[in-house]
């Protein structure tokens, strides 16, 4: 079973920043989560947690971290789905479910135009 068939006579478009930008996403997720990670470890392993006013800061900070590696991934996902939707709008065209109407060449003469 064919879900899309290509149109005939259709052409690709040029590739562009889409095409750079998606081989880089892996990156950019490793490292976009490595350094905040990176960055609690060295509070971690540099604050005194003795007392109250530091272990709570600290978890304040960790949650910091969390939160920023979590938009962090929601905004690399997001520009997957950019990219992915560009490569598609940019690839030959398809026809998923062509319906053929009764009235596509010859409109019915008895319907009125809704300009008044």
């Amino acid at each position: 079973m064919d879900w899309l068939k290509k149109i005939p006579n259709t052409i690709r478009s040029a590739s562009g920043l889409e095409w750079k930008l998606w081989r880089k996403l892996p990156l950019i997720l490793v490292v976009g989560t490595a350094l905040p990670l990176a960055a609690a470890l060295a509070l971690h392993g540099f604050t005194d947690q003795t007392n109250a006013v530091d272990a709570r800061w600290l978890q304040t900070m960790d949650y910091v971290v969390a939160g920023v590696v979590v938009f962090h991934w929601t905004a690399v996902f997001t520009v997957a789905i950019g990219c992915v939707v560009v490569m598609l709008m940019k690839g030959p065209g398809y026809v998923a479910d062509a319906m053929e109407l009764s009235h596509s060449d010859k409109p019915r003469s008895g319907v009125e135009s809704s300009e008044s």
